[in-house]
């Protein structure tokens, strides 16, 4: 076999006042409790909550409550298994390294990754998501120049230490769950008609049945719906990479696992129900403005528009912040085990992994370059061969669960904290419904539908297993020779 460096377990005693000392691996457990809670918290709520919404209440009618539900069934479902795993070896590669431990080498290097290549996309579209909204406000500033200020400057925050960005985070998300919070007291007041000043005589239950029916558009709707909303989850598992950076990650993960259900049953459906009432599913308003504006101008809460814009551009930095975070802990996951060049797994004095922020956020640039240059053509080709990816990570998060509850049994029973319901039905449920779900993008093919997604991402990621099994091959072959010369 391969000779190479064990898959690292990431794991910090407390600190002594005044310190922040490195781990065996050499990160900082520079991440506060406070930074790792809401970093759990804002992990679900992405810029697409706020923007893709109304795409999805178009497909489906009020029936969108089914799909976000179904969505985020299999979300909690995919946390607790990767909660299981993450608490009994928390690491900084995250379900990359148990894939490594679980499926084999190839699995680990695959996904890990396609990983990385989703976030560094990612990157690509939320600074550009932001400049449109930063040259709205100031026409003087090109858009091309607001995308390099802001991925400037928090390249510079995740350079600084992990603890400027979890400090970032912990306000950019915080101002998130506030917004939606404020957005669902606000909004609830208002459907049960008790909102001081509230103009909206429309408002009310009745909106969920009353135009069409609940399922206006038919059944087979609420699954048009799942593929429109299912991305809006990406990045609830940051929390697992996070958690090797503090000083109690087994706490961590356990709480942030554990908080998964409520966290998506407020934010996600708590809130699109908020809409749906508000308004009818149909109107047009919210095509026009986008949902959530729409419904707060009927509530007649002043400036809506602009109070929107101010949260999504917040939401947007989130997601740029963290992604550029994640990224660069993937490319240093994967240079420990040796699947990536050696100087993404060294940190500074600080105990930040600079080489691997400095590769991810170069690739994010040359993808904002793409998006400016060639949108139709190469950037589109990015897009879409990363549509996909989120689903593979959660089939792979599946498989090696039923892997490593067996190793975990045999080697630490004491660490299983954290423990999947009805296991290994609902593993292989899961599996099942993410592989249904992968199967109905195929019937999707409109342009840049789930398809073309779909198919891409197979594509690309049948050439990153490809490299993988070639490069394992190429190792045996070499230590086999080694063991002939002696």
């Amino acid at each position: 076999m391969t000779t190479r460096p064990p898959s690292p377990v990431t794991t910090a005693s407390p600190p002594p006042t005044g310190t922040q000392p490195p781990h065996a691996s050499g990160l900082q457990a520079g991440l506060k409790n406070r930074h790792l809670s809401m970093i759990a918290i804002g992990g679900v709520i992405g810029a697409g909550l706020f923007v893709g919404s109304a795409s999805g209440i178009a497909a489906a009618g009020p029936g969108i409550l089914l799909s976000y539900a179904l969505v985020g069934a299999m979300v909690v479902f995919v946390m607790r298994m990767l909660g299981e795993m993450s608490a009994a070896n928390p690491s900084s590669g995250s379900f990359s390294a148990y894939a490594d431990r679980a499926l084999g080498r190839w699995a680990g290097f695959s996904i890990g990754w396609l990983y990385w290549f989703f976030w560094v996309v990612v990157l690509a579209v939320e600074a550009t998501a932001g400049a449109v909204i930063l040259e709205g406000w100031i026409p003087a500033v090109p858009q091309w120049a607001w995308a390099l200020i802001v991925m400037v400057v928090l390249t510079a925050t995740n350079l600084a230490s992990v603890g400027s960005f979890g400090e970032f985070e912990f306000w950019f998300a915080g101002i998130k769950v506030a917004a939606i919070a404020a957005f669902i007291v606000v909004g609830g007041l208002a459907v049960f008609g008790v909102l001081p000043g509230s103009d909206n005589a429309s408002a009310g239950l009745s909106n969920l049945t009353a135009h069409g029916g609940f399922l206006p558009n038919g059944p087979s709707a609420i699954l048009t719906g799942v593929l429109l909303v299912v991305f809006s989850f990406m990045g609830s598992e940051i929390v697992t990479l996070a958690a090797g950076e503090s000083a109690d990650p087994q706490r961590a993960v356990t709480k942030a696992t554990n908080s998964v259900i409520w966290r998506v049953g407020v934010f996600y459906l708590g809130s699109i129900f908020v809409v749906v009432c508000l308004l009818p599913w149909n109107d047009a308003s919210i095509a026009e403005k986008g949902s959530y504006v729409a419904a707060l101008d009927s509530i007649g809460i002043p400036h809506a528009g602009q109070v929107m814009n101010v949260v999504v551009l917040t939401a947007v930095l989130s997601c740029l912040n963290s992604g550029l975070y994640t990224a660069s802990r993937m490319a240093f996951s994967l240079g420990q085990r040796a699947d990536a060049p050696q100087s993404f797994a060294r940190t500074n004095a600080r105990g930040v992994p600079q080489a691997a922020i400095l590769a991810s956020v170069a690739f994010g640039f040359v993808a904002v370059a793409f998006n400016y240059l060639w949108p139709d053509t190469v950037f589109r080709f990015l897009l879409n061969s990363s549509g996909a990816i989120a689903l593979f990570v959660w089939l792979v998060i599946c498989f090696s669960q039923l892997r490593m509850r067996k190793i975990i049994l045999r080697e630490d029973p004491e660490k299983l904290v954290v423990r999947m319901w009805l296991f290994p039905y609902l593993t292989w449920a899961t599996i099942a419904l993410i592989t249904f779900v992968l199967g109905y993008m195929l019937t999707d093919d409109g342009e840049g539908g789930g398809r073309i997604q779909v198919l891409l991402s197979v594509l690309l990621a049948a050439l990153v297993v490809a490299v993988a099994l070639v490069r394992e091959r190429l190792g045996r072959n070499a230590d086999d020779q080694a063991v002939s010369r002696h």
